[in-house]
């Protein structure tokens, strides 16, 4: 059914795609993707970060594809093609990562398992990636590798974190956890590229601009102070001493050495206090790295092939550079 996605003659759909919706614990209906091909690396699960969805990521997928990967994806709850969670649809909220996770779970039991070609590999993106690692006990049986692009771990605020810290939890602990958080506005098309955080590509970013202009009900324009304090809990539940040892999955971070959203030196941090991790830090590139320029992109999917592809191993060999990286 892939009805259930929308394009634009600049984002075109995959012509592979199959949609659908399933249905959370609690109700929450959750829209999907699967994108099908020859598939003999197997099947990466493309989790989003916030205020994302399915659509921005089909250039994504075809790249994915000539590399002999399929793709399966989903909207977290509250954003995309998903239910929103509070009246204000376009306030992003939730009160526990542990929904995320509980999601994950049953997309990979009704969707992953049973209709995509194994081996399985992660490739998430910021707080997709977050969630990833709260995840990371329930999929070390069913994935073999993860990637994590720019994992929120510590954001990037012009307050101290502290500060933000106990405003979120004063506000949660008043019952005012749905209400939007104080200027933190969408990444819009009110913002110009010029001054734009994520991305120093200006033709994907005006593409992703006009997929949200033309498809505005994918878009989420603030976060609720309890999504903020949400996301607080689980970046500390994840940087536990206990949890860290727990975790077995070989993973690769790629980090953004121009990040302005999230803090890079704590990816590198976090990164090597695991046994089985590998970081790379991308020179020169920003947040958003599967949106980013060619220079930065190609250093990412060609550090992930090398890591995710069976063939290969694994093995994890640093991305070469052009002439005019740095």
């Amino acid at each position: 059914m892939s009805d259930l996605l929308r394009e634009i003659p600049e984002n075109p759909l995959p012509k592979s795609a199959v949609a659908g919706m399933m249905t959370g614990d609690d109700g929450v209906r959750i829209r999907y993707a699967h994108f099908p091909c020859r598939a003999e690396n197997g099947t990466v699960v493309l989790l989003q970060g916030r205020n994302e969805s399915i659509e921005k990521y089909f250039e994504t997928v075809g790249d994915l594809a000539k590399r002999g990967f399929a793709a399966a994806t989903l909207d977290w709850r509250g954003q995309g093609g998903s239910d929103r969670l509070l009246p204000n649809a376009g306030c992003g909220h939730i009160e526990t990562f542990d929904d995320y996770v509980a999601d994950l779970d049953r997309f990979f039991t009704e969707i992953v398992l049973p209709d995509c070609r194994p081996p399985y590999t992660v490739l998430a993106h910021s707080t997709g990636a977050l969630i990833a690692l709260l995840a990371s006990p329930h999929l070390a049986s069913r994935v073999s590798r993860m990637v994590l692009l720019a994992p929120l771990f510590t954001f990037i605020a012009p307050l101290p974190l502290s500060l933000v810290r106990a405003f979120t939890s004063t506000y949660f602990a008043c019952g005012l956890g749905s209400r939007p958080v104080p200027g933190a506005g969408r990444r819009g098309a009110e913002i110009p590229f010029a001054a734009n955080r994520l991305t120093s590509d200006s033709t994907r970013y005006t593409r992703n601009e006009a997929l949200l202009s033309a498809h505005p009900e994918l878009a989420v324009a603030n976060l609720s102070t309890a999504w903020l304090r949400a996301a607080f809990t689980a970046a500390e539940r994840v940087r536990e001493r206990e949890f860290m040892a727990g975790i077995r999955l070989p993973i690769l971070f790629l980090a953004a050495s121009a990040d302005r959203v999230v803090s890079t030196p704590a990816i590198e941090r976090y990164a090597k206090g695991l046994r089985s991790a590998h970081v790379l830090t991308i020179d020169g590139a920003r947040h958003e790295l599967l949106q980013e320029a060619d220079l930065y992109r190609e250093q990412v999917l060609a550090a992930f092939e090398a890591f995710a592809r069976p063939s290969r191993g694994g093995g994890i060999q640093a991305p070469q550079p052009t002439a005019d990286a740095g």
